[in-house]
Formats: C-alpha cells, sequence, structure tokens
C-alpha cells in the first residue's frame, strides 16, 4: 500500500514491470486523507474520475479537479492530500513514453475520450508491448496526454518563514478579506520586505500571487456546480466583474465560457446556475 511507504521514497514497485509500457493502479481515500511524500521511477498520471486533489512538490503546489489530471515526470518527489473523497486512477508510464513541449509538472485538461482510456488502462491493470490490442490503447492515451492542454491552476509558494506564513494564510483561507498588511503584521514582516521577498523568490508581487490563489481555488468551485457569483464571493471577490475580468486575464475566456466549454467536451449540459 501507498500508505505505508517511507518519506520521500522512490517506489519502484508501481513501475511498468519487465514487457510492460504502461502500469496502471485504482484507489479510494476519505476525505482529508494524506499520501505522504514519494516519487516514482515512472512518468506518472494522477487522475481521479470523483474528488478534489491538492498535490505538492517542494513548494509548488497544484490543484487538480475532476476533468483534470497531474502529468508528474519520473523522479520528481511529491505528496498528495485529498480534499474530499477521492476515487483516483493512476498511470505509470515508462520514461519517454510521452513526449510533451514543456517537461515539468503541469495541471492536464482530461477529454472524454482520455477519461475512457485511463478507465479501460486501469481495468486491465498493465500494458503489455507484446499485446496488440494493448500497444494500440498504448499508442492513444500517451498522443493524448502528449496533446492535452494545460491549466494554470496553480501556486508556488516562497521560502523565507515570515513570506511563507502569509502565503499559508492566503492559501488555507482566500476568501478571507483580511488586508495583506494585516497578514504582514502578525508574520512580524513588513509590507514592503514582503514584496522584495516575493518579487526575489517568485518573480511578482503579493497582491498577484494572491489572485493566483483565488482563481485556482475558484476553478474547484466553477466545475463542482457553484455559479460565478458564488464563486467570486467564495474566493474573496466583492464584485463579481472584478471576478470574471481577473478570470478572463488567466485563462483567456470568462468563467461562464471556460465551464461551458468544459462541459461540451465533456458531452453534458452546463450546469444551470453557471451564470
Amino acid at each position: 500500500m501507498i500508505a505505508l511507504m517511507r518519506h520521500g521514497e522512490i517506489l519502484r514497485e508501481y513501475d511498468p514491470g519487465r514487457g510492460v509500457s504502461v502500469a496502471a493502479l485504482a484507489y479510494d481515500y476519505p476525505a482529508g486523507y494524506h499520501v505522504p511524500e514519494h516519487g516514482h521511477g515512472s512518468d506518472q498520471l494522477i487522475y481521479a474520475i470523483q474528488g478534489v486533489m491538492e498535490v505538492s512538490s517542494e513548494r509548488n503546489i497544484w490543484l487538480v479537479p475532476p476533468q483534470f489530471a497531474l502529468w508528474i515526470p519520473s523522479r520528481i518527489t511529491h505528496r498528495i492530500r485529498m480534499c474530499g473523497a477521492v476515487s483516483m486512477r493512476t498511470l505509470y508510464l515508462r520514461p519517454g513514453l510521452v513526449s510533451r513541449k514543456s517537461p515539468i509538472s503541469s495541471v492536464l485538461h482530461i477529454t472524454p475520450l482520455l477519461r475512457e482510456l485511463i478507465i479501460e488502462a486501469v481495468r486491465l491493470g498493465r500494458l503489455r508491448i507484446g499485446n496488440r490490442h494493448e500497444c494500440a490503447l498504448r499508442d492513444l492515451i500517451t498522443l493524448h496526454v502528449a496533446q492535452a492542454s494545460s491549466a494554470p491552476t496553480f501556486v508556488v509558494m516562497p521560502s523565507e518563514p515570515r513570506a511563507a506564513r502569509v502565503a499559508q494564510a492566503i492559501f488555507e483561507d482566500p476568501g478571507h478579506a483580511q488586508s495583506l498588511t494585516c497578514l504582514c503584521s502578525e508574520a512580524g514582516v513588513s509590507m514592503r520586505t514582503l514584496q522584495r521577498i516575493f518579487v526575489r523568490e517568485l518573480g511578482t508581487d503579493p497582491d498577484s500571487w494572491r489572485r493566483q490563489v483565488r482563481l485556482t481555488r475558484a476553478v474547484n468551485f466553477l466545475v463542482s456546480g457553484f455559479s460565478v457569483k458564488e464563486a467570486s464571493f467564495m474566493v474573496g471577490y466583492s464584485q463579481p466583474s472584478a471576478f470574471v475580468a481577473a478570470f478572463r486575464h488567466l485563462f483567456g475566456s470568462t468563467p461562464k465560457a471556460w465551464v461551458a466549454a468544459l462541459g461540451r467536451n465533456a458531452g453534458r449540459t452546463p450546469a444551470e446556475q453557471i451564470v
């Protein structure tokens, strides 16, 4: 069981064995469950058919809602927290099978076809090199993973302790109306110093970083069926119009249009409450 792994361990037991190109496993986790830090010798696609996952690696945090998956290259150590009950479907691929333009970890949009391909691979348990049907399935999976579009639902945390305390407070409760000045006071750092730390470590200012956190959190609410107005208030926007403008700037479309596109891609009618 993954729950029995040692902290930071590079696991080999789940990697594809001799004559196998892709291994696949299914896990069901209760809300709040934590998978400790570990890595794999294979590339990994972490996907949940139900539930939201929070995946962390060093200072990076990805939120992975339904209809998305996280691509993690081999030997990248990571830990996972289940934000609710999660039904996970994971693929372990031999390194080099998937050639993405960017070799870094990223959240990917999972199309209905790729979802069914993943589920079929999990049903089989492994895709063998000597089986023509399983090789065809492997080729389709690797093609669609390579072409999958990425979503900017991630944040990078600062390492400086005082800035990290401010960032953690924002990340845990993005809808809280407390000002950055108040958060700085509680963390024992001046606003000017916080600005310098964020620019030096993250290449952005604290206000922009907070906006990224809020929009990342908002995606989870939107894909869960909350309206644009509800999602905007839940992540700290007093005016939905400001939320829509910020969302369009990051994602290239309005929240309503973005969620509607997901619904069309999934072959479903968008929820009526997305207004």
